[in-house]
């Protein structure tokens, strides 16, 4: 493992280590705050469609009590290998930009029917498939897309177009959008999620809300969390999301949807057209009576450092 690999590591278990545990309360472990016309909600998503099925009854919960939401697409899921090979788009960089295009109009659309504003729609267009590698050995030096070409942000409606494609990039750019909404709640991917988009995203989150003293907003979401899970897979109403294998030891409390958040995420869900087309029975299993979130960012100390690259 590269030097600035073990660094970062270091600083990342360093970080929970003492912010994450020490500023949550044990008897206020597993809970959210209050939600109200004072929140200001930010949903950390890694690609296009995690969003919804994280948390798309908690943004409708949050925008319905007159609070803000903010959702922040790390990648635009420019690498979908399966979406690209549906739509001839495999090994066609150029079509494979445009799928991530589709893919962003998709997630515009799926997040307005929840209510989010345009203004809160913001787009990072990092590499798909390329987050952990950015925090580890492409800290510094630019990392080139294995679908779009691309070793820089590619897309016009990014909130950043040009930037390059590094960890150091991408830090800046969500200190940056920290700074614009000023969350007091976050909601991000658990590094034990097993997609590595995921658990780069949970890295992110930890590293930099940390340096800007803001952890203890932090509140953790499983999408990829084991084999077969959820289960049972597609749609069932009135059927609790059960915690995730992977999350074991995460504490995840429920959120209770109510019936019309329920049916409103669906509606959201369906805008996903491209991923429908490829993985509905796993989707449709994320609309269901709760969604679980946890204060804890992962159980295993290993699910916190970086791969070697």
């Amino acid at each position: 493992m590269h030097l600035r690999t073990e660094a970062l590591a270091a600083a990342l278990l360093a970080t929970v280590a003492t912010a994450g545990t020490a500023a949550v309360p044990a008897a206020e472990a597993a809970a959210l705050p209050p939600l109200g016309a004072d929140t200001s909600l930010l949903v950390v998503a890694p690609h296009p469609d995690d969003e919804t099925l994280c948390c798309g009854g908690i943004v409708q919960r949050v925008l319905h009590a007159g609070g803000h939401v903010s959702v922040v697409w790390v990648t635009s899921g420019d690498a979908a290998l399966v979406g690209l090979l549906l739509e001839r788009a495999l090994w066609n960089p150029a079509r494979a930009r445009q799928f991530g295009a589709q893919r962003m109009a998709e997630a515009r659309a799926a997040t307005a029917r929840l209510g989010v504003a345009r203004s809160g729609q913001l787009f990072l267009g990092y590499p798909d498939r390329g987050v952990l590698d950015l925090l580890g050995e492409y800290r510094t030096t630019p990392y080139r897309s294995r679908t779009t070409g691309a070793s820089a942000v590619p897309y016009p409606d990014a909130l950043f177009p040009g930037h390059p494609y590094t960890g150091a990039s991408l830090e800046r750019d969500f200190a940056a959008v920290l700074e614009r909404v000023q969350p007091t709640l976050i909601l991000a991917p658990s590094p034990q999620d097993a997609h590595p988009d995921h658990r780069g995203a949970g890295l992110l989150t930890i590293a930099v809300s940390g340096r800007r003293g803001m952890l203890a907003r932090v509140r953790y979401w499983i999408v990829h969390g084991g084999e077969g899970w959820p289960s049972p897979r597609g749609l069932m109403a009135g059927v609790p999301l059960t915690p995730a294998p992977r999350g074991r030891g995460l504490a995840p409390a429920p959120f209770t949807l109510l019936p019309a958040e329920e049916d409103d995420k669906l509606h959201a869900l369906e805008a996903y057209t491209t991923q429908l087309r490829v993985m509905a029975p796993f989707l449709l299993a994320f609309v269901r009576t709760t969604e679980l979130f946890s204060t804890r960012a992962a159980v295993d100390p290993a699910a916190l450092q970086p791969p070697a690259p």
